[in-house]
């Protein structure tokens, strides 16, 4: 049966397990699958071979006319949550519609893990930087400013890249080398070691090495 090299879950949330010395091991609580192939994308018609996958289930009723036309070419009377593309080799030993489960994922003892991380808006350079606070008295007037931010009279610019407040978090990131503590496929679930970004339910993708 062939197998997939990627898979898209979710993040459950974080525990603890006692490993064979008797130390408790932080580890990450990942749902993963199960997963219905939306289309193939093979090399000769879009330059690459890979699988779409649709994960968590969305009413029909809640799609727009393209996306309903999408999924229905798929066989499919449901829509999904979220929809992303793994890379395989053959797209051909793949059927439309079909289901995928932790079972059909080709893990291994080391992922790749691709989450969005926690959106903290809006934030100053002391929080989104970790920069150091000035005087907390009651004359100063540098408590959490970031001070100067440009030079004098060359290049009389503000250097592109500096540090300075903007939005924080909510970014794309990908986790490398993830240990797999467990693997548990008839409840689709899979641990791994240590954190994972992103807050509880919040989307991920699984890259086996």
């Amino acid at each position: 049966m062939a197998k997939i090299n990627g898979m898209i879950g979710r993040k459950i949330g974080m525990t603890q397990l006692f490993d064979s010395f008797g130390q408790a091991v932080a580890v990450t609580v990942l749902e993963v699958g199960p997963c219905t192939v939306l289309q193939k994308k093979t090399s000769e018609r879009e330059g690459y071979n890979a699988l779409q996958l649709g994960y968590l289930k969305k009413p029909i009723k809640r799609l727009n006319m393209p996306e309903r036309g999408h999924v229905q070419k798929a066989g499919l009377s449901h829509g999904f949550a979220v929809i992303k593309e793994v890379k395989v080799d053959n797209p051909d030993e793949f059927e439309l519609g079909q289901e995928l489960t932790l079972e059909d994922l080709d893990i291994r003892e080391i992922i790749d893990i691709v989450g969005t991380t926690k959106g903290k808006g809006f934030q100053g350079t002391v929080k989104r930087h970790g920069f150091s606070r000035g005087r907390m008295g009651h004359g100063s007037k540098h408590h959490r400013e970031m001070g100067s931010i440009g030079q004098s009279a060359f290049p009389s610019r503000i250097i592109k890249g500096k540090r300075m407040p903007g939005r924080m978090g909510g970014k794309r990131i990908t986790i490398k080398d993830c240990m797999v503590v467990d693997v548990r496929p008839e409840e689709n679930i899979v641990l791994v070691k240590g954190p994972v970004p992103g807050a509880k339910n919040q989307p991920i993708l699984i890259r086996c090495k």
